[in-house]
């Protein structure tokens, strides 16, 4: 079954497992490909227990779902892909982890990862264009074979207003 394109997260269960970074490493890890736990042990550097305990709860939630299995020497392998393309949510707090796991992902890159940040004037009419280019390119899919993944992070906000950030950092400091 192909995945859902977007997973609205709105259980307490959904938001308590996206409350770990090595779950959204996780869902980085397997993008649009299928993985086992060891391949993804390896990707991420870890022991494939932690793997086996963090992939269960995304399982349990929904979020990850079992893609198949495939006979190698002596047993099967569990392949796993992400149940969805698109995360929607609206806590603070889950995406504030989802940063610090993509901050991870970008810290360990090879080579040094290319980063900009800019503030832009536009129109409300230029930023649903813009939008709708940036949802064009998210989408792209081509199957690069045996080339290297590339991570792209893609974003589109409009900053709070300098009382409405103060305010909220105050809310959650």
């Amino acid at each position: 079954m192909p995945p859902d394109e977007v997973a609205a997260i709105s259980s307490p269960a959904q938001f308590k497992a996206l409350g770990h970074p090595m779950r959204h490493r996780l869902l980085f890890a397997l993008g649009r490909d299928e993985a086992t736990i060891s391949q993804l042990a390896t990707m991420l550097g870890s022991n494939k227990g932690n793997i086996a305990h963090h992939l269960k709860v995304l399982v349990d939630v929904g979020l990850v779902q079992p893609a198949g299995t495939r006979k190698v020497r002596g047993g099967t392998e569990q392949y796993y892909r992400n149940a969805f393309r698109r995360l929607a949510f609206g806590d603070a707090r889950v995406t504030e982890t989802a940063f610090q796991a993509l901050a991870a992902e970008i810290a360990a890159a090879e080579p040094d990862p290319f980063l900009i940040l800019r503030h832009l004037r536009l129109t409300s009419g230029h930023a649903e264009e813009l939008t709708a280019t940036l949802q064009a390119l998210a989408d792209h899919t081509d199957d690069g074979g045996d080339q290297p993944r590339y991570g792209l992070l893609l974003g589109l906000y409009r900053p709070a207003e300098s009382g409405e950030a103060e305010q909220a950092f105050q809310a959650d400091g």
